[in-house]
């Protein structure tokens, strides 16, 4: 794999991954940009002990332009976008409208008497372009190409994991605008938290006192559980993909390693190259339960940088919103307001679904 940085007209990073050694990646941004905007606000709300950033920049971001306008799109005679060049095969930039960024000063002050904290929002987002297909999908890719996404996951989580202050690598992918997304060409994102997000926080809370009651892992014993059960989408010799009894979503599927890795880059060349199949034939049931795109978010786990990494254990979580064919499962009072899910599908009937699906 061939690995290209280069730097936008505005300064921004982005980096050419290339499946090729003669690609040329010489194109320079002929675009006209205003200077970055600055880091979001992060406000600390005392009540849930949680980080909140306060980004007002991206309530002008791109939303779902028409095909002929889209950001991320290969360059055309009179048409530039954010890559410069007229092909490529997977591209990381730096997002034009980040929640996080490394640009800012040094700063903090509080609110309401001393309990509410600011401070800025450090870190990075970026973009991942996974093909230069406008029209293709995440599931279109070839297992070869998922192959080179990975080692682009790998490699993103190391040199973002060096930034000082990130605290956290979160490599995710929104998928159709049921779920929010606002550029309808395949790509994905990755956030560097200068935090430990609350989600990962209640996990390794829950992993560290499995460990003292048991002395063992809470993830893999959940694991070996789900492999023994009647839960079970899909396997091969090194991943397992299963719906999870506690399911929040109506259709949701964890796929783990069989091996205890913290993150990505401590994937084995044989794991990376097992994931994209079993992955793409996941994906492949999802389309296929209803017979439409189905909207999803895949978000994968990995261990914060500094802290608990032996209590972590990498893996994926893929779930959607679409509940049945014309129906989505919106978060209402109980799960916007108090946090509790109510599922509309039994997980065993989820899984079986799944399974028959193709």
């Amino acid at each position: 794999m061939k690995r290209t940085p280069v730097r936008l007209a505005d300064g921004r990073e982005l980096i050419y991954f290339d499946e090729r050694d003669d690609a040329d990646r010489t194109a320079p941004d002929e675009r006209e940009l205003p200077p970055p905007p600055p880091a979001s606000q992060l406000r600390y709300d005392p009540l849930l002990d949680e980080w909140i950033a306060v980004a007002t920049h991206r309530q002008n971001r791109t939303f779902l332009p028409p095909s002929d306008q889209c950001p991320l799109c290969p360059s055309r005679p009179g048409r530039p976008s954010e890559i410069p060049a007229q092909d490529y095969d997977v591209v990381v930039f730096e997002n034009r409208f980040p929640s996080f960024s490394h640009r800012f000063e040094a700063s903090q002050g509080w609110l309401d008497d001393g309990l509410v904290s600011l401070r800025p929002g450090g870190g990075r987002c970026e973009v991942v372009c996974f093909t230069s297909d406008h029209n293709a999908s995440f599931v279109n890719l070839s297992p070869e190409r998922v192959r080179t996404v990975v080692e682009v996951w790998a490699d993103r989580t190391v040199a973002l994991s060096e930034i000082e202050g990130v605290e956290q690598v979160f490599c995710f992918e929104n998928r159709g605008p049921e779920i929010g997304v606002t550029l309808h060409h395949p790509h994905g994102q990755i956030y560097a938290y200068p935090f430990i997000t609350p989600r990962t926080r209640q996990m390794l809370r829950s992993a560290r006192r499995h460990a003292e009651r048991t002395g063992r892992n809470l993830f893999a014993d959940l694991l070996a559980a789900e492999r023994r059960g009647e839960r079970v989408i899909a396997y091969n010799e090194y991943w397992t993909a299963f719906v999870p009894a506690a399911a929040r979503w109506p259709y949701e599927v964890h796929i783990y390693p069989h091996r205890q890795v913290p993150d990505i880059p401590a994937l084995s060349d044989a794991e990376r190259d097992a994931f994209g199949p079993l992955y793409l034939e996941i994906l492949r049931r999802f389309d296929a339960l209803f017979g439409v795109p189905m909207p999803y978010v895949a978000a994968w786990h990995q261990a914060p940088v500094h802290t608990d990494r032996d209590l972590a254990y990498l893996h994926l979580e893929l779930f959607s919103n679409r509940r049945a064919p014309d129906r989505l499962k919106y978060l209402a009072g109980s799960e916007s307001a108090m946090g509790v899910f109510i599922n509309d599908v039994r997980p065993e009937l989820a899984a079986r679904q799944l399974r028959e699906a193709l």
